[in-house]
């Protein structure tokens, strides 16, 4: 499973950035969107990408997760999932 992550949204409000991801499984097109807001301080916009990107991809981890079995063949005779 490759992910390709885009940023949907770059916002700053105040001292914070609202970092938006829409972030695509490529093996099926399937979507997950996320926001995470970050402190802007002094930090560059890749800095500011990754932190929320961090704060976001246990999120992100959740979503891969769930999708793991999704579409395998269960046979309950052997008790053994096939892709």
């Amino acid at each position: 499973m490759t992910l390709t992550y885009k940023i949907k949204d770059f916002t700053a409000n105040g001292d914070n950035v609202l970092v938006g991801f829409q972030i695509t499984d490529d093996s099926d097109g399937n979507l997950f969107l996320i926001d995470k807001t970050v402190e802007k301080g002094s930090k560059t916009d890749n800095k500011i990408i990754e932190e929320a990107q961090a704060a976001a991809q246990p999120e992100i981890d959740d979503w891969v997760t769930q999708k793991m079995n999704i579409g395998k063949t269960w046979d309950p005779t052997s008790k053994t999932l096939d892709s």
